[in-house]
């Protein structure tokens, strides 16, 4: 599986910013999708998911703001982020677990500041 995220940027607080990630190699469609995030020193956080069915879950500090969604006829999976703050500056990744491994895009940065 190869996921090729991009959108990141840098943004004011209160701003939106919107990624993107393509998959490939393999039925997009049954993957659960994720984005996970990471700031340095971190661990790498998971921020959002969204199974084959586009049930979408939330880490709690971006619910009500951030919205997980998939096209599938696209292979594509999308970060929308509203009401950006600071604390949500860190690099984005895509990912998948698939026959027993997880695959990762090369991550995009998303920096919030005035």
């Amino acid at each position: 599986v190869q996921l090729q995220a991009s959108g990141g940027g840098l943004v004011q607080p209160g701003r939106s910013l919107s990624l993107s990630c393509v998959a490939s190699g393999s039925d997009f469609s049954i993957l659960t999708m994720a984005w996970y995030r990471q700031t340095p020193g971190n661990v790498r956080e998971v921020v959002a998911t969204i199974t084959s069915s586009s049930s979408a879950s939330y880490v709690d500090s971006v619910k009500g703001r951030f919205t997980i969604s998939r096209d599938n006829a696209k292979n594509a999976l999308y970060l929308q982020m509203n009401s950006l703050k600071p604390e949500d500056t860190a690099v984005y990744y895509c990912s998948t677990y698939y026959n027993r491994r997880y695959y990762w895009g090369k991550g995009t940065q998303v920096t919030v500041s005035s």
